[in-house]
């Protein structure tokens, strides 16, 4: 169908938008996540930027590499605001870096990208908090000596040690309740904003009495304001302006000096803070942390795969810790990282843009203040782009000689104004994380399963995890 606007719409297609937005999962002819690719069958049919209605909100879906690039990069400042719906209103108040726009937003992340890169998101300053991390979590491996476990809460506490160490100063012990509240709070809070009934809320709000997720997730806000008030309390009493050990002390000093000025307006007050550590943390926690579990699946999936990745690590490092350098020598390695980031697509729609003024794009007219989804799916799985989009195949990223190779469609942090501004701590992470557990363990199925019993489906959620299931990680020492 086409709207008055005259953009392709989608009309009796609501079952496939129900799936593409996650409501229900689809699944592949070969078995892959299927949840976050009928937006791709979608846009076979309606073209590359078409129009969706949740509810009564109108919703412009652009799909493949060639169009997302153009919106995104091209005419970024059209694209590059955050379409702030109801339910990430509740999560984040109008403050923090993620979920705002205008002069606050630009301020915080400004703030966000210089701090961070000080603390420890360059090259060293992160490996050294990595290589640290690495051995608190190969000890918890080894514990299981062997038998099938979660691979959930000691991967995602392990990388959230990294963002914490940035962001607070210091790693937290995985015992400690606060800490493991707090990650596990970032897990529960994906799947809360992904679920159908929050899709409701966004499109219809005054549905929010009536729904229980809302009011779970509204809870877990409040619990999580009050735990990084406590946290940042702690800091302050020994804050020492001349020798800031992470982004919060940094920020309270910057607050301090504009209050000590007579600027007591400016954008660096307690809300900001407590939110902008708030999306730092889960932002840091979520997506490195879903990936690497994605990754450690894949190779219990495909021993093959998994073989050849062991054999260039034992052949390249041996027996010794992995290190960033190590990366330009094991092209293997990096292509089958890079595949499980392309494959896994686990922010399947990014997170949701706005026009910031009417903007002409391919033809069409498009109102400012218009919802804009950015397929990132449609670009990671573009048939015109990659040789054999839907199966994990690590050669997307090799050339013949078996050297790794950059690929323009490769938009897992999505790109433009909005790019994860994590990427570079992410890239480090999943490299030395992956290497150090490939070396150290082989994962495999539970005994009683077979290779082809481990689902790749994914939970639906604002990012895809993968379905609840159990690895052995058998030590290779």
């Amino acid at each position: 169908g086409v709207h008055n606007d005259g953009l392709p719409g989608v009309h009796n297609d609501g079952c496939q938008v129900c799936i593409m937005m996650g409501w229900v999962p689809g699944v592949h002819n070969d078995g892959l996540p299927g949840v976050h690719n009928d937006g791709c069958h979608l846009s076979k049919k309606y073209g590359s930027i078409f129009t969706v209605h949740f509810g009564p909100k109108k919703v412009v879906v652009l799909a493949g590499y060639k169009t997302v690039k153009q919106a995104l990069v091209n005419q970024a400042e059209d694209f590059g605001d955050r379409d702030i719906t109801p339910v990430f209103y509740d999560f984040n108040q109008g403050h923090g870096i993620l979920f705002t726009n205008g002069d606050s937003w630009k301020e915080m992340r400004r703030f966000a990208l210089t701090n961070l890169r000080d603390f420890g998101m360059g090259k060293k300053g992160s490996e050294e908090k990595i290589l640290e991390e690495i051995p608190y979590l190969i000890e918890v491996l080894e514990k299981h000596e062997g038998k099938a476990f979660d691979t959930a809460q000691p991967v995602l506490y392990a990388v959230s040690n990294i963002i914490s160490a940035i962001v607070y100063g210091s790693r937290f012990e995985y015992t400690d309740p606060l800490f493991t509240g707090l990650v596990d709070r970032v897990n529960e809070n994906v799947h809360l904003i992904g679920s159908a009934s929050m899709q409701m809320y966004n499109m219809f709000p005054w549905l929010g009495p009536w729904i229980n997720n809302l009011t779970h997730l509204k809870k877990n806000v409040a619990d999580m304001k009050m735990e990084v008030t406590e946290l940042v309390r702690g800091l302050k009493e020994t804050l020492n302006p001349h020798m800031c050990r992470g982004f919060v002390d940094s920020f309270l000093v910057r607050k301090q000096t504009l209050e000590e000025s007579g600027n007591m307006d400016s954008f660096y007050h307690d809300d900001n803070l407590v939110f902008s550590v708030g999306n730092l943390f889960g932002a840091g926690t979520d997506t490195t942390g879903t990936t690497l579990r994605w990754g450690l699946l894949l190779m219990a999936k495909y021993p093959h795969i998994q073989d050849q990745v062991q054999e260039e690590i034992s052949s390249v490092i041996g027996s010794r810790q992995p290190l960033v350098e190590d990366r330009k020598n094991l092209p293997y390695t990096d292509a089958v990282i890079h595949e499980t980031q392309r494959l896994a697509s686990i922010a399947p729609m990014a997170v949701p843009h706005t026009t910031s003024r009417d903007v002409t794009f391919q033809g069409y007219f498009i109102k400012k203040g218009t919802s804009v989804i950015p397929l990132l799916t449609s670009v990671l799985q573009d048939d015109s782009e990659w040789e054999s989009p839907h199966t994990f195949n690590p050669s997307h990223f090799l050339d013949e000689q078996g050297g790794f190779v950059k690929r323009d469609a490769f938009m897992a942090f999505s790109a433009g104004r909005r790019v994860c501004l994590g990427e570079g701590l992410a890239r480090i992470e999943l490299f030395l994380f992956f290497t150090s557990l490939l070396q150290r363990f082989r994962f495999s199925p539970p005994p009683e399963v077979t290779e082809d019993d481990l689902d790749l489906t994914p939970l639906p959620g604002f990012t895809l995890h993968p379905s609840p299931h159990q690895l052995c990680a058998v030590s290779r020492v």
